[in-house]
């Protein structure tokens, strides 16, 4: 066994079974293509890198074969690498990946010019139909030359899908490695949710006592982060608002960030999304704010509640898909389904998420879907419980 085996599948096996070609151009982000191959085999991909004669100069075939377990193509020869992986064959490839590609190797792939290993594997790929994805890196300019700008839009017209680039200073960098694995999870996942329009509405608001203090909600963020990337590996476009949260936000979904309630009632007007769901942990109440800072050597202080507008109804009138979640302390089953179903009709919900707070556990949890006449109890990691409860969301 290769030791590069060992870490096949650690992060999930969404690209189990999958077999991508890694084509590898003369930029200087070619040094980032070692961790790239095996972050893709983490997720359960099988890498097989083919580098250009500019790439070699750049990351030797021997660190590519170490970092995959697979052979590094320099050349193509009688094995007809070319063909045997991109052809109409058995046993090929599922996609090809182009992470560094310069301006010399993008504009001859849309010119049908192969003369290098790499733009070879393409043009054989776009005869056979095989998915091609494109991450660019190079300079600022030559990214805005209008022949390269004419030539990427070439390649988007032939289906040829791009990821990045990120604009730093003059260069247009190399996307990072977690946006393009989670580009080719999304281009090679069965599309449940593709062309659909979903807004996730997560983390916690907090409301202000006075100028420094603040009463919050529990709530990480993280079934929120999840389900929007669930959504995306099947195609949808999402969009995140959030308030409150400690797990990392992904950079290539678009984000809007919301303090409190008055922010986020503000934001609800521009909601023109096919489908809301909304695991957020809102507060119910807020207070009329102290200007300045409370002593703190008061003995005690009296805080007036003030209850304020519940966001479902103001969602539901904006979109009629709207998702809602419930979460209970200490009930049984039969009691939080009932709760959900009354949340269901007295908001006017497509479907409820409840879940009992003592089933969530490092690492799991466990939720009940709830739609009228149909309940699906779903448990395991938030990223699994997350991918369920997508395909159960294509199906509204």
């Amino acid at each position: 066994m290769h030791p590069s085996e060992a870490i096949v599948g650690t992060a999930s096996s969404l690209l189990e079974g999958k077999t991508i070609v890694l084509g590898i151009t003369g930029s200087i982000a070619a040094v980032e293509c070692f961790e790239l191959a095996r972050d893709l085999m983490r997720h359960g991909a099988r890498v097989i890198p083919v580098l250009s004669p500019e790439a070699r100069k750049l990351v030797t075939p021997y660190a590519m074969t170490f970092a995959t377990g697979e052979e590094a193509i320099v050349e193509l020869d009688g094995r007809v690498q070319h063909v045997a992986l991109m052809g109409d064959v058995p046993g090929r490839a599922d996609l090809l990946l182009i992470a560094p590609a310069t301006a010399n190797t993008i504009s001859k792939i849309a010119s049908g010019i192969d003369d290098t290993t790499v733009t070879t594997m393409a043009t054989v790929a776009l005869g056979s139909g095989i998915p091609v994805l494109i991450a660019p890196a190079m300079h600022g300019a030559m990214f805005h030359n209008p022949m390269v700008a004419e030539n990427i839009e070439r390649l988007r017209r032939a289906h040829v899908e791009f990821v990045g680039p990120r604009f730093e200073g003059r260069k247009a960098k190399i996307a990072v490695p977690e946006e393009i694995v989670h580009a080719v999870i999304r281009k090679l996942s069965e599309g449940l949710m593709r062309g659909r329009r979903l807004l996730i509405v997560g983390g916690s608001s907090a409301e202000s006592i006075d100028d420094m203090r603040i009463v919050t909600n529990r709530g990480t963020g993280e079934t929120a982060v999840e389900l929007a990337l669930a959504a995306y590996h099947q195609g949808a476009e999402v969009e995140l608002w959030m308030g409150r949260c400690s797990v990392d936000l992904p950079q290539f979904i678009p984000t809007m960030r919301f303090e409190n309630l008055a922010d986020l009632e503000g934001m609800i007007a521009g909601i023109d999304h096919e489908m809301v769901a909304v695991p957020a942990a809102l507060s119910d109440f807020t207070f009329d704010r102290k200007r300045g800072k409370l002593p703190s050597e008061a003995k005690a202080t009296k805080l007036q509640l003030r209850s304020v507008p519940k966001m479902l109804p103001l969602i539901v009138e904006r979109c009629g898909k709207v998702i809602g979640f419930k979460a209970e302390s200490g009930v049984g089953k039969e009691e939080l389904v009932k709760e959900a179903l009354d949340s269901l009709e007295r908001n006017h919900l497509q479907a409820v998420v409840a879940n009992d707070l003592r089933d969530v556990k490092e690492g799991r949890t466990k939720v009940i879907f709830v739609r009228s006449g149909h309940q699906d109890e779903i448990e395991g990691s938030k990223a699994e419980v997350a991918r369920q409860l997508i395909k159960e969301l294509s199906g509204i």
